[in-house]
């Protein structure tokens, strides 16, 4: 798929400046004129590239704020005149689609709620057929790429080419921490499956709490993402939906100035030889790494011939619970989180069942 890089869409007369990340931002929700007014213009100066405001709302229960719907388009309309700046809104429909772009709204985003089921996409897709708009897709509510990248699909499909995907993060139940868990490996894996296509990540959903929004913020930074979609909001302890997440024009500009930008790359000649000769060292470990996995393979392979031979069953739990007591005291000496060595053990133990299952399903070993 082919994507237009986010400093070629032409929504602004001045693209972010080099290194900076493209800024989305502006109320949860559009409640009254005067707040989607004052909010915009208020964050105008701080470097936003888009502006942003809630008019469908997609609530989890019925009688929660579900946002006042066509009726508030004018004000963001509005408040882009007034800044200068173009404006973006959620939409779920075609009806919202055609609703928004008639109003004059210059991006649309599709929600999380939406891109989890692929009718609803497609039937904006559809509606989107024939458009030149840019277009914002978030994850599903699920941690499922694939549902992700379809979605992509389908908009990509309807002949869209400005076009990036919003990390929110994912739903779980309980969720210890964040609103909704980063679980950074899915976006991760998206860039590199799609190298070209804008990915800009939304603090606000995942942190659910103004306090952990810089935490987010910086960690996507820190993996270059290309942008982030920050909620903000003149009274955000008024806020009539999401009042805990959002900031004010002021607190967006500390947390704008606490943020460290960092460089894709660097032209700095001792950096570059240095990493190349860590880099180097890394392929030669990683080659001794497979060499090592496969010796141990090997031997797994021939405990599997024995145990077949004497039909002895292909888990021992006992095993399995003295391999992962070993490697976990052991991680501290690595300097490797427990977490790391836990999945890494868990995954190599996998592989072993996997290939001892094989052979009990083979001719005995000639």
């Amino acid at each position: 798929m082919d994507f237009i890089p986010l400093s070629d869409w032409g929504l602004t007369p001045t693209p972010p400046e080099a290194g900076r990340p493209f800024l989305i931002s502006g109320p949860c929700s559009a409640e009254t004129r005067q707040q989607v007014l004052q909010t915009c213009t208020q964050i105008a100066g701080l470097g936003v590239q888009l502006l942003r405001a809630g008019i469908w709302k997609p609530r989890t229960r019925p009688g929660s704020f579900e946002g006042l719907g066509q009726i508030a388009l004018p004000w963001l309309v509005e408040a882009g005149a007034q800044t200068g700046l173009p404006t973006c809104c959620e939409v779920a429909t075609p009806d919202h689609v055609h609703a928004a772009l008639e109003a004059g709204v210059d991006a649309l985003w599709i929600g999380a709620r939406t891109t989890v089921n692929p009718f609803a996409v497609q039937a904006i897709a559809d509606a989107l057929v024939g458009q030149d708009v840019p277009v914002f897709i978030k994850n599903p509510v699920n941690p499922d790429l694939k549902l992700w990248i379809g979605g992509i699909e389908r908009i990509h499909q309807a002949g869209i080419r400005r076009l990036a995907a919003i990390h929110r993060g994912f739903s779980v139940y309980n969720a210890p921490k964040y609103r909704n868990q980063p679980q950074w490996e899915i976006p991760i894996e998206l860039k590199r499956r799609f190298p070209q296509l804008p990915v800009l990540n939304d603090p606000s959903h995942i942190a659910g709490k103004r306090a952990l929004l810089y935490e987010i913020a910086q960690h996507a930074l820190d993996l270059h993402f290309d942008g982030l979609m920050i909620e903000s909001h003149i009274t955000p302890e008024e806020a009539w939906s999401d009042a805990a997440q959002q900031v004010t024009p002021q607190g967006l500009a500390d947390l704008l100035d606490q943020l460290v930008l960092r460089e894709l790359d660097s032209d700095n000649t001792a950096y570059l030889n240095s990493i190349q000769v860590l880099r180097t060292l890394i392929d030669q470990l990683d080659t001794q790494t497979l060499a090592l996995l496969g010796q141990r393979m090997d031997a797994v392979r021939q405990i599997g011939w024995q145990k077949k031979e004497r039909n002895i069953a292909v888990l021992q739990i006992e095993r399995w619970l003295h391999v992962r007591k070993t490697a976990l005291a052991k991680a501290d000496a690595t300097q490797l989180s427990t977490e790391f060595v836990e999945d890494l053990i868990y995954v190599i133990l996998k592989e072993s069942i996997s290939q001892q299952t094989t052979i009990m399903r083979q001719y005995p070993a000639e």
